[in-house]
């Protein structure tokens, strides 16, 4: 794949970005580098790989879901900076 200067001004409007000068030549030169990079996983002999779908042959192993109550109404208030009868009181966040 070549690198043209319309290629790099699409993918800098794409970005917003904008290269000038020294930049758009290493910006060229870099991106030239990482293709033939690339490039080398077409000389990899892949004859009789299977494709990967999944990194790991594991299942998601997942508990059982079972309600327990762990820490009280009271005692979640205990610690709170400021409280009302049943609830955490919080600087306002939002104004109309």
């Amino acid at each position: 794949m070549e690198i043209t200067d319309e290629l790099i001004d699409h993918i800098a409007h794409l970005s917003r970005l904008s290269f000038d000068g020294v930049e758009r030549a290493n910006i060229k030169k870099d991106m030239e580098n990482m293709i033939s990079f690339m490039g080398q996983l077409s000389e990899i002999d892949t004859e009789g790989v299977e494709p990967l779908v999944f990194m790991s042959t594991e299942l998601n192993v997942l508990r059982e879901d079972i309600p327990l109550t762990t820490i009280s109404h009271e005692e979640a208030l205990l610690n709170a900076p400021k409280k009302d009868t049943d609830y955490f009181r919080i600087p306002k966040v939002l104004s109309k």
